[in-house]
């Protein structure tokens, strides 16, 4: 199980989570290739960052539909730390960079991000933003610049040990409050462009609160204990991969087919298998379990 926290400072909020654990359990449901993985894992750990801005029973699904050989992938997370998805082509894979990283970017290419609340009012909200990078964190950080006008950092990443074992998962995000103050928004600058990647932070054994913490350290200072301003950690919560599938959810799916549909269905086979999407998790029906419908 991963861990999640959640911050403030007079300029900004923050979230740092580690989310090995989660895409760990992504792998092993999806089978997924080395740069499927690191493009998926990075969206879910978006999502799991994005699901803790909402409050309540509110639920948030990530939907990329890109020209890449990777294709489609949804995440959907919610405000307790859950978290599930699929993808179109979970075996597509290219090629390392030159600097032998995953060239994610190229996997996944360019096309559309779309961001659904559903806040439980009529109609959800639905957020529509193009996807320049394919790297996703800079996607999802012109998504909050373009749509919601919210100044945002945020880094991604996913680390294999070997092709089934993932090393390290995390990220963060840090965004500027309304009339966040310009010797703030330098001074984040200044670290953004210095910090080491996410998944080097981890292997370097920094704890979530520590990164956190050198986001908010003054480079500029001798004092190593001195911060560009004080920060406090609102929230600490367990994050987790979560399907809520059941039987009976696929069973009402089922039943809207209708009867002449169902009946012919089973004119051709004894039993109907479904399977989800999210956690691979099978379920089947006989025609007895309709029997009430097909009267």
């Amino acid at each position: 199980m991963g861990k999640l926290i959640r911050g403030a400072s007079k300029n900004a909020r923050f979230f740092v989570v580690d989310s090995t654990d989660v895409v760990q359990e992504a792998l092993n449901i999806h089978k997924c290739s080395p740069t499927a993985i690191d493009a998926f894992g990075r969206l879910l750990t978006a999502g799991i960052i994005m699901g803790s801005t909402l409050k309540g029973n509110d639920i948030l699904t990530l939907r990329t539909d890109t020209d890449g050989i990777l294709n489609n992938m949804v995440v959907t997370a919610d405000s307790n730390g859950g978290v599930k998805g699929y993808l179109s082509n979970p075996s597509a894979d290219i090629p390392l960079k030159d600097n032998g990283k995953s060239d994610v970017g190229r996997l996944v290419g360019k096309g559309f991000l779309k961001i659904i609340k559903d806040m439980g009012l009529k109609e959800p909200y639905v957020g529509l933003s193009e996807m320049n990078s394919g790297e996703i964190a800079q996607d999802i950080a012109y998504y909050y610049y373009n749509s919601e006008q919210t100044p945002t950092v945020i880094a991604l990443g996913v680390k294999l040990k070997d092709e089934h074992t993932v090393e390290y998962a995390g990220g963060y995000m840090i965004q500027l409050l309304p009339g966040a103050e310009e010797l703030f928004i330098d001074a984040l600058e200044q670290k953004i462009q210095a910090i080491r990647p996410m998944t080097e932070l981890m292997a370097g054994g920094m704890s979530i609160e520590r990164i956190a913490k050198l986001l908010y350290e003054d480079m500029n200072s001798e004092d190593p204990d001195k911060l560009v301003e004080d920060y406090k950690i609102l929230e600490e919560k367990d994050v987790k991969y979560s399907c809520n599938c059941s039987a009976d959810k696929f069973y009402r799916g089922l039943i809207t087919l209708g009867k002449d549909e169902l009946k012919s269905i089973f004119d051709e086979k004894d039993e109907i298998e479904t399977q989800c999407h999210f956690c691979d998790k099978k379920y089947k029906f006989t025609k007895k379990d309709f029997e009430d419908i097909l009267k």
